[in-house]
């Protein structure tokens, strides 16, 4: 495992409350660095809180919704004064899944500034100092679903395209001053979120990642940016890449048809 103290003494977490964010609270509280954990839902930021202080650190908690207009605020007035030595951005979710031309461009706008303009401001907010001080870690959840158009993910597949591509470069703009950058690429994870939205995890042949896994494997690449997909899903990544892509979309399609349930796949 990689040597998490670099990272310390803080480390803030947005989605920190459940899933694959709650591991990573847990895995960095194990090691000793104190939290800053970042959710909406106040129910379960506070368990993973209280989970994680058992093991000695040090908790503090924000429920707050980062699309709202004082959320980024909200966020630098609670770490006022503290040395943020990671950054973990696992909050964007998609929160608008209609097909484009049916969906109202308001919640479309919500799944951008959650994905691109919260994310860039807390990146800013905490990668400067960590630039200054040449010692930090900047840790982002992308998705698969970033490589490849696909139904009803038509705003969402774009953001998490523009993520990568922003790990990317933060990450060459950041090597030279030892912060390390690294874009987490997740498939299908067995989280509350995913199994709210009703994904069928028993397809057969569909590969499951356990967020605790996801969570170990992030950190453990840390070091080694821009970019790593967890989940052993790198060969599927690398068939996304394929220049053919009507072929590449429309195979992938009938995949996702499956693993939601969806009615007449063609």
């Amino acid at each position: 495992m990689t040597d998490l103290t670099r990272y310390g003494p803080w480390a803030v977490i947005a989605g920190g409350s459940e899933g694959v964010g709650a591991e990573f609270a847990l895995l960095l509280a194990r090691a000793g660095i104190n939290l800053v954990l970042l959710a909406r839902k106040p129910g379960p930021l506070e368990a993973t809180a209280a989970a994680c202080r058992e093991l000695g650190v040090e908790v503090r908690t924000l429920s707050v919704d980062l699309v709202s207009e004082p959320a980024v605020g909200r966020v630098v007035e609670a770490t006022d004064g503290l040395e943020v030595g990671l950054l973990i951005y696992n909050a964007g979710a998609n929160t608008c899944s209609e097909n484009f031309l049916d969906g109202d461009l308001a919640d479309f706008q919500r799944v951008i500034d959650l994905n691109i303009g919260t994310m860039l401001a807390l990146v800013q907010h905490f990668g400067r100092p960590m630039r200054d001080r040449r010692r930090g870690g900047v840790l982002l959840v992308g998705s698969m679903v970033g490589y490849l158009g696909s139904m009803r993910h038509t705003i969402y597949g774009g953001v998490k395209a523009f993520g990568r591509i922003f790990a990317e470069s933060l990450w060459l703009e950041l090597r030279d001053f030892d912060v390390h950058v690294l874009e987490l690429v997740l498939g299908v994870t067995r989280t509350p979120a995913m199994a709210r939205v009703g994904l069928n995890f028993d397809v057969p042949g569909m590969r499951v990642a356990e967020p605790a896994d996801v969570a170990r494997e992030g950190l453990q690449n840390l070091p080694n940016g821009p970019v790593y997909v967890a989940g052993g899903n790198a060969q599927d990544v690398e068939q996304r890449n394929h220049p053919d892509r009507a072929k590449v979309v429309l195979g992938s399609h009938r995949a996702i048809q499956k693993l939601i349930g969806a009615e007449g796949i063609d």
